[in-house]
C-alpha cells in the first residue's frame, strides 16, 4: 500500500486545516488508517485513528474535541484539524494498519511521506 499525505501548510493559531491522504491499494478497506506527528527534536506520537469499517475512532488527549478523522469509500482517509495551536506543528505522517493497536506506531505497516503544519502564534 503506497500512502500519499497532503493538505498541511502554514495557518494562524485558532485556524483550520485539513488533510487528506490518499491509498493506492484498492484494498484499503482492510486497513485502519491512522495520523502520526513529529515536531522537531520530539518523538514521534500518535495523533488519531479510524477503524477499518470507519466506525470507530481513537484520538490522543491532547486533540481531543479538536481533530476528526473520516474515510471515504474511495481510498482516502481525512484529518480536519480545529482550533490549531502552536504546539500542533509538526510533520503529520498518515498510515496503514492491520492490527488494532492504534496508538502504537509500531503497528502500523505502511507511511506516507508526511505533510507538514506550522500553526504560528
Amino acid at each position: 500500500v503506497q500512502l500519499q499525505a497532503y493538505g498541511g501548510g502554514l495557518v494562524q493559531a485558532g485556524g483550520s486545516l485539513r488533510l487528506s491522504c490518499a491509498a493506492s491499494e484498492r484494498t484499503f478497506g482492510v486497513y485502519g488508517m491512522g495520523w502520526f506527528r513529529q515536531a522537531p527534536g520530539k518523538e514521534r506520537e500518535f495523533v488519531v485513528a479510524v477503524s477499518m469499517k470507519g466506525d470507530a475512532t481513537y484520538h490522543a488527549d491532547s486533540v481531543k474535541g479538536r481533530f476528526t478523522i473520516s474515510r471515504d469509500n474511495f481510498k482516502k482517509v481525512f484529518l480536519q484539524m480545529n482550533s490549531l495551536k502552536p504546539e500542533d506543528t509538526a510533520l503529520y505522517y498518515c498510515a496503514a494498519t492491520r492490527g488494532s493497536s492504534w496508538y502504537l506506531g509500531e503497528e502500523y505497516a505502511y507511511w506516507g511521506q508526511g505533510t507538514q503544519v506550522t500553526v504560528q502564534r
